[in-house]
């Protein structure tokens, strides 16, 4: 698989494209306002502790207290399984921290009080009404390695196959780690690396946990003790590998701070980096830009001639598969076969690109036998294995759906780079224009009723009021003897397409918010 990545860089916006075979499959956009938070260390202090939900609330400085589960408190003398073992590293928040393995679990008001100062790290941003989640139970990564105060074992990522590898890895890195110095998950792109390279790299990362501890000695809570990298630097330190053949930067500045980070790290790929300094954008050259612009559309064409639907609600994300255009030859099972394969690839791109997380359902065509079943979900799990976030996809079911789930750590793009509609407030559906004219029909009735004689004058958006001159060109009359006062209808085209205005003539006083009710 052919990998490369781009970056663009703005002093107010930095932008990392992922490109797969010439395919653009992921997306990381950071500003100076909507910061990356992921692996920041705070110093915090507990605000509520709460039995009945086995958490608490702790104050970060951030605008909503962060959610502590009990889980996620340190233990100190308790013992970790032999789950966290083999820890994937290779998760989306770009800082290692990634589950822990199962631990003991203590009642939550038997581990800390309000008021209580702890130290904390981010694992998941806010997102949509709920504030941030963090864990006491802190890691820092680095290329190689991930260290873990409070852990105990050597963990090997997943991603690396060859048990013996595997084995030797452990081996190394657990002797050269102190005794209760805590515990590392060596990272995917350590197969390579040296005894000295782990050693460095240990040091240093040790060395960070020692400054993390001197400093929360000094500082009072609520307050920041440690920062995770930026976007692109995390990323050239987790992706950044043999494996990436290229890296262009259109920033001079960025540019050098990549190449000097790798002269520290990995001297033998700074030739792969590039500055791009032609008149045409980068993003432009590549034409990623006009599939950037996509990635909020609700339709996702696939080759065949098939498209995917996507649609984002608060509970969870729904995926609706068609065969569109497509008919195919003679077999319709081969067709739908064609076409929902097509969109298990297309629905595992179409994830990492709009970084969507949480619970999603997939509704593909409805396949008659079990192995087509079984290949399109051998098919979507294949492709969900290059996302760097965690995933798991579950069996198709007997209405031919596949529930499955994705690590979320931070808001998608659809969250974090659109705000919802002023006109419809969200709902991407207003009112019909004979529905408007209807509700101003019973709010002019409402106001007859109270036996009031003013003068009134209606106002509308100019489709409204076109409809009613060409639909209904004796409403206004119609009205007038209806309630027994004078109307005069205005069109106002700086209203809502489904909004309408009272307002008495002689007083010029508004009346909408009193009689315009449904």
């Amino acid at each position: 698989m052919k990998r490369e990545l781009l970056v663009n860089a703005t002093p107010r916006e930095t932008r990392v494209a992922i490109i797969e075979d010439g395919q653009l499959v992921e997306l990381l956009v950071d500003r100076p306002d909507a910061r990356r938070m992921v692996g920041d260390v705070y110093l915090g202090k507990v605000e509520a502790v709460l039995p009945g939900i086995q958490a608490a609330f702790v104050n970060i400085g951030t605008e909503k207290s962060a959610f502590l589960h009990a889980a996620d408190v340190v233990v100190e003398d308790a013992q970790v399984s032999d789950d966290d073992d083999d820890d994937d590293d290779d998760s989306s928040d770009d800082s290692g921290s990634g589950r822990r393995g199962r631990r003991e679990v203590r009642p939550i008001q038997d581990l800390l009080k309000r008021g209580q100062d702890i130290l904390v790290q981010i694992t998941k941003e806010p997102i949509s009404t709920k504030g941030p989640r963090v864990t006491a139970q802190v890691s820092l990564a680095g290329r190689f390695l991930v260290y873990m105060p409070f852990a105990s074992k050597v963990g090997v990522s997943r991603k690396i196959d060859e048990r013996a590898e595997r084995q030797r890895l452990r081996a190394m890195v657990g002797e050269m780690l102190p005794d209760d110095a805590g515990g590392v998950i060596v990272r995917t792109v350590s197969e390579d690396a040296t005894k000295e390279t782990f050693e460095r790299e240990l040091n240093t990362l040790m060395n960070n946990w020692k400054r993390i501890k001197r400093k929360t000695q000094f500082m009072r809570a609520p307050a920041m003790v440690h920062r995770e990298t930026n976007v692109t630097r995390g990323l050239v330190r987790d992706l950044f590998s043999a494996k990436v053949e290229r890296v262009s930067v259109d920033s001079k500045q960025v540019y050098n701070e990549i190449t000097e980070y790798l002269q520290g790290i990995a001297p033998d790929l700074v030739e792969r980096v590039k500055l791009y300094e032609a008149n045409v954008p980068l993003f432009d050259k590549e034409g990623i830009e006009t599939e950037i612009r996509d990635l909020f559309k609700r339709r996702c064409d696939l080759p065949s001639g098939g498209y995917i639907i996507i649609e984002q609600t608060e509970a969870l994300v729904s995926i609706d598969v068609n065969s569109g255009r497509y008919t195919g030859k003679r077999d319709p099972e081969k067709t739908i076969l064609k076409t929902n394969t097509e969109a298990a690839r297309e629905i595992a791109r179409q994830l990492r690109l709009r970084d969507v997380g949480g619970i999603i359902v997939c509704d593909f065509i409805d396949m008659e036998t079990q192995s087509n079943r079984d290949k399109v979900l051998h098919e979507l799990r294949t492709h969900l294995g290059r996302d760097r976030a965690r995933t798991k996809a579950f069996a198709v079911s007997d209405l031919g759906l596949v529930e499955m789930t994705r690590q979320r750590v931070r808001q998608s793009h659809y969250q974090s780079m659109t705000e919802s509609c002023p006109t419809c407030s969200g709902t991407g559906r207003v009112f019909t224009p004979e529905t408007i004219v209807r509700r101003t029909e019973r709010a002019v009735r409402r106001i007859a009723a109270e036996g009031r004689k003013e003068p009134v004058l209606l106002r509308l958006h100019p489709e409204v009021a076109l409809h009613v001159l060409e639909q209904e060109h004796d409403f206004v009359k119609r009205l007038e003897k209806m309630a027994g006062f004078p109307l005069e209808l205005r069109d106002d085209p700086l209203l809502k397409p489904d909004e309408i205005k009272l307002v008495v003539r002689g007083a010029q006083r508004d009346i909408t918010q009193q009689y315009a009710l449904a």
